[in-house]
């Protein structure tokens, strides 16, 4: 790796500084990459050409731009699975406070029972989340 030093200082300055890109050139590389995400010899040769980079900037422009178009993608495809992962929760919810008041309707019916006739015996009401132990 190349170092520079400062003339008043003994500190070893990187070379050379890395420059931004410009709207243009940017634009242009996002057309590029729209129409052809893995990036031929000879377009990257023509690319770097015309935007007056090297070849290996244009490569290293692409890597950078199919990571970020990856991290979107999970990114998005996380927020799709925690909407769902919502909605399952809150019909479970749901689905519970309709067995609790399921649950509080057979007691109410079972006491009405016993008391119109002593003689019938009940079974005991028999609790599902018992059996479906989740982990």
């Amino acid at each position: 790796m190349d170092f520079q030093f400062s003339s008043n200082e003994n500190r070893p300055l990187m070379k050379p500084n890395r420059k931004r890109l410009n709207q243009d050139q940017i634009r242009l590389l996002e057309t590029s990459f729209n129409s052809n995400r893995k990036l031929q010899v000879d377009c990257k040769l023509e690319l770097a050409r015309r935007l007056g980079l090297l070849p290996r900037q244009v490569t290293i422009w692409y890597q950078n731009r199919r990571a970020r178009e990856k991290i979107h993608t999970i990114e998005l495809d996380h927020k799709t699975i925690q909407l769902e992962l919502d909605s399952v929760l809150a019909e479970n919810r749901r689905l519970e406070q309709e067995v609790c008041m399921l649950k509080h309707e057979l007691n109410k019916v079972q006491q009405m029972l016993s008391v119109a006739n002593p003689s019938i015996t009940l079974l005991p009401c028999v609790n599902i989340s018992d059996r479906l132990k989740l982990p």
